[in-house]
């Protein structure tokens, strides 16, 4: 379990590196509201990305439209929905995926904006 947790710990620091990279200022990291986690908030002019990192070794591979459920789903719109309001922000809000393929000590990282959609 350590070693899963260090792998997921080093893939989240990699996406938040990618989404400064990108322009994204990081506001925060494993935010956690209730039951639900957001590994990373990040905002880009009026746009607030919520984002799930999904680092997975070769040969553990799930497609990405299916590697957050319903459950999931719902549980980081609530979460992204408290934020929002708790800290009064007027921005147009999107969940994205960052998914980071590990293989021979080399990574790839594919960000999915727009991963999946509120209403």
């Amino acid at each position: 379990m350590r070693l899963q947790n260090a792998l997921g710990r080093k893939g989240e620091e990699m996406a938040a590196r990618w989404l400064e990279m990108k322009g994204y200022t990081i506001l925060e990291r494993n935010y956690r509201r209730g039951k639900a986690e957001i590994d990373l908030i990040g905002r880009k002019g009026n746009t607030l990305a919520v984002v799930e990192v999904k680092m997975r070794r070769a040969g553990h591979l799930q497609p990405l439209q299916v590697s957050i459920g319903y459950k999931k789903r719902s549980l980081l719109m609530q979460a992204a929905d408290h934020y929002v309001l708790h800290n009064t922000l007027d921005v147009e809000v999107r969940f994205d995926i960052i998914y980071i393929l590990y293989h021979d000590n080399r990574h790839s990282l594919e960000h999915l904006e727009g991963a999946f959609s509120p209403y």
